[in-house]
């Protein structure tokens, strides 16, 4: 008996202890703590560069100015670093995560391996939106959509899967054009250095800040000719070129649209694991913002070329994901069936 309420006094303390430490206020808990920033992507790449640059300025922005230490964790297009954050990673808040933006919704798309709820993490913001381009080759023979809808042009991609290869059969889908894919390019570099050899006319999903970041020649000096763009919203910068959107008057059409370009609308998000105490989330939500209107942060970004432009607030992060999610059953599975063929 004596043995008994010794060991309920000891776990009676054990649940105090613990208890205190989860009601310990957020102000004080970072407090000489470390916080692990795990980035879906693999090093040197704008995800990257982003989320290593965000590690640097975040600190001044949480009390106790803890120390942000950035760690890759690459693969499967990020599905394994945000399964890692779902199921695996500590619920303290002690555990960020910087995710490709393909990955909340790979289990609408009905990826296998995409075994999570992008609903119940905790949405940190984005710096940014993105907006995709189709462009090709200044010798290729077309310019307009309508010449594309009438003449058959080759895309670069990867694989089958891949977003390039999604984006091209999307744009066919809702545009009637006439693009034919061309896999086996590993990624992104060796699809423009084909476009340059002529064994392939174009690219289906090149983002603008990563155009304007690795390839400024080929705009200024007319290397490139962009057909259309798509995204949440226009991006001036790329001139009088038509929109997606523009093309569309079916209303279906619309909805699978929004739904396909979700991931472009919240650019390069971050996250905290679910379960996190809801005062370390709304501080962590707090000191991304506070990060994202930094003015030396923003000097870093400019400098480095990273495409921050309009910041999201986790608040509409969050309202992108959910409203994916909502995205009526047939349009869903012509998604689907535009993602895994």
């Amino acid at each position: 008996m004596r043995t008994t309420r010794y060991a309920l006094a000891a776990s009676f303390g054990l649940t105090l202890v613990s208890a205190g430490a989860q009601a310990q206020p957020a102000a004080d808990f970072y407090k000489g703590k470390n916080i692990n920033l795990i980035i879906s992507s693999s090093a040197g790449g704008g995800y990257d560069t982003l989320s290593r640059t965000i590690a640097r300025h975040l600190p001044k922005h949480i009390p106790g100015a803890p120390v942000v230490a950035a760690r890759n964790m690459p693969g499967a297009g990020g599905i394994i670093a945000t399964k890692h954050l779902y199921t695996i990673a500590p619920k303290d808040g002690l555990t960020i995560g910087g995710v490709q933006n393909n990955t909340p919704f790979e289990p609408l798309l009905g990826t296998k391996e995409a075994d999570y709820d992008p609903r119940r993490f905790n949405w940190l913001g984005s710096p940014s939106f993105e907006t995709a381009l189709l462009i090709v080759w200044h010798t290729a023979p077309v310019s307009t959509i309508d010449e594309l809808r009438k003449r058959e042009i080759t895309i670069a991609s990867s694989g089958a899967n891949s977003t390039p290869s999604f984006f091209t059969r999307l744009l066919n889908e809702l545009l009637g054009t006439k693009m034919r894919i061309i896999v086996g390019y590993p990624g992104q570099n060796e699809s423009f250095a084909a476009m340059e050899r002529g064994e392939v006319d174009g690219y289906s999903s090149i983002f603008w800040s990563s155009l304007t970041a690795t390839k400024p020649d080929w705009i200024r000096d007319g290397k490139i000719k962009s057909i259309v763009q798509y995204g949440p919203e226009r991006e001036a910068a790329v001139g009088a070129g038509p929109s997606v959107s523009e093309f569309l008057t079916k209303e279906e059409d619309k909805v699978l649209l929004e739904a396909a370009i979700a991931p472009l609308a919240l650019g390069r998000p971050f996250l905290l694991p679910p379960d996190v105490p809801a005062d370390r989330v709304k501080l962590m939500q707090d000191a991304f913002a506070a990060t994202f209107a930094d003015k030396e942060f923003l000097a870093d970004a400019d400098r480095l070329k990273l495409g921050v432009n309009v910041p999201r607030s986790a608040a509409e992060v969050k309202a992108i994901v959910e409203k994916a999610y909502a995205t009526p059953q047939p349009i869903v599975a012509r998604l689907q069936k535009i993602a895994q063929p």
